[in-house]
């Protein structure tokens, strides 16, 4: 009998961990798991010096990509938004999450993105002609390529 209460004790504290080493929501791309989530304001100066780094972020949408949910945009302390693309294109945001909360699992980067490159995300965004024509310089920026995403219930 003994035996058996300690079994089921030890399943109970077992099932107890597991369930906790994983974010309550919708789920896309690699699994995230909880801990050493940094928000979006600390990311840049927990990359310190270097211009890309592994980690966990949590932020406010702003922004999806109009057209197939292919990036999305967070919000920052500076107001500046921030985007994130999907390693490999292997999956897309429901367009509708704007105001949500989100999770992200990936590498963190300081980049200079192309007036090229700009005006696409411009025209994604659903710009207009002229908002695009007026995209001539390039532009530093933080960027997040995110393998997993969590949009989270609460």
């Amino acid at each position: 009998m003994k035996r058996i209460l300690l079994s089921l004790g030890f399943c109970l504290i077992t099932a107890i961990t597991f369930a906790q080493t994983e974010l309550s929501g919708q789920k896309f791309g690699e699994a995230v798991s909880p801990g050493n989530i940094k928000p979006v304001a600390k990311m840049e100066a927990a990359m310190g010096t270097k211009t890309t780094a592994d980690m966990k972020i949590e932020g406010k949408v702003v922004d999806v990509c109009k057209k197939k949910g292919c990036w999305m945009t967070l919000e920052t302390a500076n107001g500046e938004p921030m985007r994130v693309t999907f390693k490999d294109y292997a999956f897309f945001m429901p367009m509708d999450i704007v105001g949500k909360k989100v999770v992200l699992d990936g590498i963190a980067k300081k980049q200079t993105i192309s007036v090229e490159t700009l005006r696409h995300y411009a025209e994604d965004a659903k710009k207009s002609p002229a908002e695009v024509a007026k995209i001539t310089d390039p532009k530093k920026e933080l960027a997040f390529e995110a393998k997993g995403v969590v949009i989270l219930d609460k």
